[in-house]
């Protein structure tokens, strides 16, 4: 029995030493296998961090150049518009001048007329008034004389007194001085006298 057991022994020592042997054979295998070499063009593809930083900073100096730029146009456009702006005003001056110059002449003609005849001098006076309603228009201004009856316009008119008249309350009953606009702008409302409101219990 005792002999036994010692041959079992034996020969789990003996499967236990060529298990070791076999993993060893392996490993050595293994080792001896030949290793994949490393693919040097995709270290090559991979950018390292100085050309990254590189590349980083050439981008910011183009986006700063751009800058740089668009804010240089956008100056000139500025002084461009300002520069516009002032002939427009300049130039509307001069042409508005420039249509009351025959008004001017008119006038000194009428100045230097020797001449004692009322008809002719009144011709002259209306001539020359015609002269500047017509560079009144080409300036844009437009006269505001409403017509009687017409509904008062707070916008356009000035009310400086209400009168009874028989017709439709608050409308126009006299004009007193006329009004201008300029570019539908009022340059100066039309002086009338206003219908009042009918009294209550009328």
């Amino acid at each position: 029995m005792e002999k036994k057991r010692v041959h079992q022994a034996a020969s789990e020592d003996q499967e236990q030493h060529a298990s070791s042997n076999q993993t060893d054979q392996a490993q050595t295998e293994t080792d001896e296998l030949p290793r994949e070499p490393i693919d040097q063009t995709e270290q090559e593809a991979q950018p390292s961090i100085e050309d990254a930083l590189a590349q980083a900073q050439a981008h910011i100096a183009e986006l700063k150049e751009d800058f740089l730029r668009a804010k240089a146009e956008t100056e000139n456009l500025r002084r461009r518009t300002q520069e516009d702006l002032a002939k427009a005003h300049k130039f509307a001056i001069e042409r508005f001048a420039e249509y009351l110059l025959p008004v001017i002449d008119s006038l000194e003609a009428a100045i230097n007329c020797e001449s004692n005849d009322v008809a002719k001098m009144r011709d002259g006076v209306e001539l020359t008034l015609r002269q500047l309603n017509s560079a009144l228009e080409k300036g844009r201004v437009v006269v505001l004389n409403p017509e009687v009856g017409a509904k008062f316009d707070p916008h356009r008119h000035q009310a400086i007194a209400t009168v009874p008249a028989e017709q439709e309350p608050n409308t126009v009953v006299t004009v007193l001085q006329k009004g201008y606009l300029i570019a539908d702008r009022v340059l100066r409302p039309a002086l009338v006298t206003v219908c009042q409101p009918a009294a209550r219990g009328q």
